[in-house]
């Protein structure tokens, strides 16, 4: 199923004056049709896998994608018009088949077999989505291309293929339609969160003098799975950033008293990921650690504030930088703090509450907010939470306390 909210996608297609979006990244083309692209895109060239997405809100999505690909997406996607091209792997329905015969006789009665590309022809994709352009009436207007992916070399051979097409950068349209969470992309990164959350409380558990930051991400990892399991679904991935102690890149640390623990992490639910981090230490943080982290807070409350509907992503910014000031950080800078969240390419999606950006917060977007801070020699330090804007403010989807937690003195994560 479709992850894309159709009317808005009307809208933003409206205003941009694109009669169509057409998508060639795999996290573009799985949003757009709600099943995998097939593993013809790990050659990163656009092709493969391609979606097209008509501005009219009730013409259907159609695809383009590999026969390798073609059974699981028919299962996962079967309101979705589908063409498919050969690539390189042969396959052929054997049941049945008991001799090395009955394989070619196969081969010939399902149509898969004949020679196949070395890889995938890009010249066959790209007529297959001609052919679905000319069906739907499209052959011949202003088509959105989420450039953003797309090797020149590609879109250059994808404008020689079609050359009757208007085609256009569509990748601002396709960034807004991505920034508003459906009820279904909110439900995955509502699990993810909570299966790192839960991961972050193994891993405060499992700190104690001598322990490895190894060893912190296998608690914290088991804890996350633990926690999906649990609830009845199952993490497609997880990550984590964490450090221990006052050199920033020694992967053989260990937790000592007094040592700064930041663990920035996330779990993967069908592809969305949650972004989250706490800072810890086992004893007393240093002085200038508690001072540091104080300004911390006091500049995530002051984001915080500003999080509201109708707000830009840059008044967020200004208010934090602001308060770092205010705390005597006259030459702190910070290139964001903080971004959404979803089923991108990385942890990190655009809009980012950055200095000049003012796209507007809108209900339902999912963003996560951040307080960092990395100093070698004295350790790193972050409040990091994920939250939900709603019609009237925000939801926060972590539960954890925020402050700088000595797990020595009993106090848990």
């Amino acid at each position: 199923m479709s992850d894309i909210d159709r009317q808005y996608a009307q809208q933003l297609m409206e205003e941009a004056g694109l009669a169509a979006l057409v998508l060639f990244q795999p996290e573009a083309f799985r949003y757009a049709t709600g099943a995998p692209a097939g593993v013809a895109t790990m050659w990163g060239r656009a092709g493969s896998a391609i979606a097209l997405v008509p501005s009219h809100a009730t013409t259907s999505i159609a695809a383009v994608a590999s026969d390798h690909a073609a059974d699981a997406f028919r299962r996962l996607a079967p309101e979705v018009e589908l063409r498919t091209h050969r690539i390189w792997i042969d396959m052929a329905n054997l049941t049945g088949v008991e001799t090395v015969q009955q394989v070619d006789d196969a081969y010939r009665r399902s149509g898969v077999g004949g020679s196949r590309p070395e890889t995938f022809d890009r010249s066959v994709c790209f007529g297959l989505l001609g052919d679905l352009l000319k069906e739907r009436g499209l052959d011949r207007e202003r088509i959105g291309v989420d450039l953003e992916f797309m090797p020149a070399a590609d879109f250059e051979a994808l404008r020689r293929a079609l050359p009757q097409v208007t085609w256009l950068d569509g990748s601002l349209a396709f960034r807004r339609l991505r920034m508003v969470k459906t009820p279904r992309e909110i439900q995955r990164l509502r699990r993810a969160t909570k299966a790192a959350v839960a991961g972050l409380v193994r891993m405060a558990s499992a700190v104690k003098p001598g322990t490895t930051l190894p060893e912190l991400s296998a608690a914290w990892k088991a804890g996350a799975n633990a926690a999906a399991t649990e609830d009845g679904y199952a993490l497609s991935g997880h990550w984590d950033f964490i450090s221990v102690g006052p050199d920033l890149s020694d992967m053989s640390a260990v937790v000592t008293p007094g040592a700064l623990i930041k663990a920035d992490v996330g779990t993967l639910v069908d592809g969305y990921s949650s972004d989250g981090a706490r800072t810890f230490t086992y004893g007393p943080a240093s002085p200038l650690a508690r001072d540091v982290f104080k300004a911390l807070e006091n500049a995530f409350a002051a984001g915080l504030e500003k999080l509201r509907p109708g707000n830009s992503f840059g008044a967020v910014h200004a208010a934090m930088l602001a308060a770092m000031r205010k705390s005597g950080f006259g030459e702190y800078y910070r290139g964001h703090f903080g971004h959404s969240v979803g089923g991108g390419v990385g942890i990190e999606e655009w809009p980012f509450f950055s200095s000049d950006n003012q796209e507007i917060l809108r209900p339902n977007m999912v963003v996560a907010l951040e307080a960092p801070f990395y100093g070698q020699g004295l350790g790193a330090l972050m409040i990091e939470d994920q939250f939900l804007v709603t019609e009237i403010g925000v939801e926060c989807m972590n539960a954890l306390p925020r402050g700088l937690r000595d797990l020595s003195a009993g106090q848990g994560a």
